[in-house]
């Protein structure tokens, strides 16, 4: 592939520049990182896909080992969701999951070495595939715009427009402070979306940016190969604890927030 004549440096950043398509508008507004899209789409599919194997060969008895480690995933993700959520809705802990579940499995592409993806798809004719989608900022604010959105649904279903309003300017300083009170709860709540994407996304990309330097030693001689195996498992193995453990912060960060908009001040 044409990377494999780059620099250490050069290597890293081509496999960190993403499959874009720009609109003709003048801006760089409208680009759109298409495998970041299609990474996550796919990865959703099949996640649902999966989950659809298990419910389809359910069992009440002893069930089988993909049915087990599918329950075991539920029953843990719900009893989180219903510790830390104290609202009414059911809807909590479908939104957990799914974050849960979907966020587990595109972390976990950085388990696959960047050029097992990217020599198949040059040889289609893709230059440029960036594999992991949480290390793209787009993919993580896309992620927490949408918790987002959901906490000031469930904030307008619990308190109604007019409450939600009244405590915007009031709380916590009271009416005639309401300056401060909308500065002071729009910067909290605008802070909640950025915290859960840039902490998403600075884990993964970080981590990502260590795989390719690592798997970039490989290049310079027996030694480098064997610093790059050494390194590249040890990095492997640290990383099979960061995978899920961003995916359950996230989570859990999430229901916490969609708790919190639907409790008064």
């Amino acid at each position: 592939m044409a990377s494999e004549n780059l620099t250490p440096a050069g290597y890293i950043q081509h496999h960190l520049k993403n499959l874009a398509i720009t609109v003709d508008d003048g801006s760089a507004f409208w680009t759109l990182h298409v495998d970041t899209l299609a990474t996550s789409i796919v990865v959703g599919l099949f996640m649902v896909f999966a989950f659809w194997l298990a419910t389809r060969k359910a069992t009440a008895g002893v069930p089988g080992k993909w049915q087990a480690f599918v329950e075991i995933v539920l029953e843990f993700v719900d009893k989180q969701a219903k510790d830390a959520y104290h609202g009414p809705s059911r809807l909590v802990t479908p939104i957990a999951i799914t974050l849960f579940c979907w966020i587990l499995v595109l972390n976990s592409i950085k388990m696959i070495p960047a050029d097992f993806i990217a020599m198949p798809l040059h040889a289609l004719g893709l230059e440029y595939w960036k594999p992991v989608p949480t290390a793209d900022l787009n993919a993580t604010f896309g992620l927490s715009f949408s918790v987002f959105f959901l906490m000031i649904f469930f904030a307008l279903r619990a308190k109604g427009l007019g409450g939600f309003t009244h405590e915007l300017f009031t709380a916590p300083f009271g009416k005639w402070m309401f300056p401060a009170n909308l500065l002071l709860n729009a910067v909290e709540l605008l802070s909640k979306p950025v915290s859960l994407a840039m902490r998403l996304f600075g884990n993964m990309f970080a981590g990502e940016v260590l795989f390719l330097l690592i798997w970039a030693l490989g290049g310079v001689g027996l030694v480098g190969v064997a610093a790059s195996s050494l390194l590249g498992f040890g990095w492997m193995l640290f990383h099979l604890l960061v995978i899920p453990l961003q995916a359950f912060i996230f989570m859990m960060l999430s229901v916490v927030y969609l708790s919190l908009m639907e409790e008064g001040h």
